[in-house]
């Protein structure tokens, strides 16, 4: 059974439907790509699902550690290259005012983002360059 369904908008919009809970996503072409930029573009989306991602999976991790993730934030940027065009690296810096934690459990959270199955399923040639400041 399929979890999502995608429809074409016309002007290089989209609308995704996650089937479940019936929350719908908005795509638009970027702006340097005959879009109007109103909207996430999809490979917005890849590199915010690549941070939301190694946030769940840090979390998953702080809940079995007992350790409070509360206003965890990261700046992502992508950086994209032409010929073909694409994503050739994605930049996350993590940070958090203050994070009650040992360094074997701040070890433990970095090593659960960058495992996680979004980044585990990128191409090898998109490079991700994580910081952590915390």
């Amino acid at each position: 059974m399929h979890s999502m369904t995608t429809e074409y908008l016309g002007e290089l919009r989209t609308s995704a439907r996650h089937l479940k809970s019936g929350n719908t996503i908005i795509t638009d072409a970027p702006t340097d790509n005959n879009g109007k930029g109103e909207a996430f573009s999809p490979t917005d989306l890849v590199c915010s699902a690549l941070s939301s991602c190694m946030m769940t999976l840090m979390g998953i991790t702080a809940n079995r550690e007992n350790v409070d993730l509360t206003g965890l934030q990261a700046e992502v940027t992508k950086i994209m290259g032409a010929n073909p065009r694409k994503i050739e690296e994605v930049k996350i810096s993590f940070s958090i005012a203050h994070l009650d934690a040992t360094d074997v459990q701040k070890e433990k959270l970095k090593r659960a983002a960058l495992t996680c199955p979004v980044a585990l399923s990128l191409s090898e040639t998109i490079k991700q360059t994580v910081t952590f400041n915390f």
